[in-house]
Parts: C-alpha cells; structure tokens; sequence
C-alpha cells in the first residue's frame, strides 16, 4: 500500500494540479480558439474545471474571449511574457493574438512568414472552422515571387537587393514557364505604392499579405490571409480586408517595437 510522505500537504497538491490544468489548456488554444466544451474534451477535464481555470485565466489576461462566439483564445499577457523571455519566438508570439483576430473577423486562414535568401517560408497559421479551407503551410517554402507574402518582402526590400532577386531563375507555379522579370519589376513597384498585395495563392485560392516592420524600419515578416477565391474576397470587400491587415501589422509592429505600416519607397 503506498505510504503518503510526511509532507504531504493536501493543498499544495490541489494547487499544482490546478497548475498542470491550466497549462493543458493552454497548450489547446495555442492550436487556435476553442470553447469550453471543446477545450474540455480536448484535454479529458470536466466543463465545470476548464470554465472555472478559463475564468481564473481571463482576470490575470493569460485567455482572451473572441467576441460573441464564446470562444478563448492565448491572451496578451502570456503573449508578452513569451516575447520577454522567447526572444527566438518573439515574432511568432506577438503575431498570434492577431491572427487570431484577423480570423474572427474574416472567418479565413491567417498566417505569418518570412524571407529566407529566395524563398518565402511559412512560419504560423491559424485556420478556421470551415469545412473547404487551405491546408496548414506551416514550415514549408516556396519562391517568393510566387506568394503574395514573398511579393510584399520583395517590394520592401533596397532596388540592389530586389536586382538581384530578378537576375536568379524565376519559375512559374507550374514550373515549365520563366516569369518575366520586366513584368514582375513593375509588379514590385505597385505592391510598393499600394503597402499590400492581392493573388493567386494557388489555383483557386486568393491571398492577400502586408509586411511587419521592425525598429529600424525593415520588413521582418508579412500577415497574409487566404482562402478559397469563389468566397475570398468578396468584391466590395477586397479594400477593407487590406486595411484590416495594414492595422494588425502595425499593432505586431508595435509589439516588436517597430510599427511602420508603409512599404520603404
């Protein structure tokens, strides 16, 4: 039979477990936001547990609610505090709330990525609930010319640099077909004057991406949301859905200590 230590101490047990609870659910909505009961399921607790730790959590804001739609999501403060102590994960950590958020709002696919030498690589995503949506790019790459966040770090970047990028191979999304660097010269310099980009993710998915600005004025990342084109965006709301980007980016920005929202001239 198992003999209790004798300093066992019924209340510091009931604490650390309330403490390996509250972590369990944390993990659960760094997936994305979830309700109660399906936080509850997600990490085998009673709804009555998850809703009390989700309360606690809310006042000290480590969760956040969404809106109306009774769901939480990782808070400001955790999102803070892993920026201070994360520095390798800052931009991952302070882009998240607003993924989210860019998610609720616009009931698409948000994500986050980064210029790496030629390539574009995915670095977070957040997905939504529907049933036709893109699948999780996160991790891949692709070339930059070929995504609207590789266009946006492209045309953020100093004419040398953005030279030499057009002097490398420049393949099409099918491969068999060179772009045009001319062509995509002059795209650059529009996606410059416009501070974002809409187009063709892949074939049938429509994407749009602004770049995040760091302290010293570079494009460290880029926002980008994208979902099927026969729903996204909806005409009169292509306009809008670029501002709401613009604004995210800035507030990421801000978290970074950076803010601009404008692509360098």
């Amino acid at each position: 039979m198992w003999d209790r230590p004798t300093s066992w101490n019924p209340v510091v047990v009931s604490a650390v477990q309330s403490v390996e609870r509250a972590f369990a659910i944390l993990r659960c909505l760094a997936g994305g936001p979830a309700g109660v009961s399906e936080v509850a399921d997600r990490v085998a607790l009673p709804k009555s547990t998850v809703s009390r730790l989700l309360s606690t959590m809310q006042l000290l804001g480590v969760v956040a609610q969404t809106g109306s739609s009774n769901e939480y999501r990782i808070g400001e403060a955790l999102v803070e505090l892993a920026s201070a102590t994360l520095p390798g994960r800052s931009l991952v950590a302070a882009a998240r709330p607003l993924l989210g958020e860019l998610v609720e709002t616009l009931d698409e696919v948000a994500g986050l990525s980064v210029l790496d030498v030629n390539d574009v690589v995915y670095l977070d995503q957040v997905s939504t609930d529907h049933q036709v949506q893109v699948r999780d790019w996160t991790g891949e790459r692709i070339p930059a010319h070929l995504a609207s966040s590789g266009l946006v770090l492209l045309a953020s970047m100093e004419q040398a640099d953005i030279e030499r990028y057009l002097a490398g191979p420049l393949a099409a999304a099918s491969g068999d077909i060179a772009v045009d660097p001319a062509a995509l010269r002059r795209r650059l310099a529009t996606v410059a004057a416009d501070g974002f980009v809409w187009a063709e993710y892949l074939s049938g998915v429509s994407s749009v991406a602004v770049p995040v600005f760091g302290p010293d004025g570079r494009a460290l990342a880029a926002v980008h949301v994208h979902g099927p084109s026969y729903r996204f965006p909806a005409a009169e709301d292509a306009e809008r859905i670029a501002g709401l980007l613009v604004a995210a980016a800035r507030r990421i920005g801000a978290r970074l200590g950076g803010g601009a929202t404008a692509l360098a001239s």
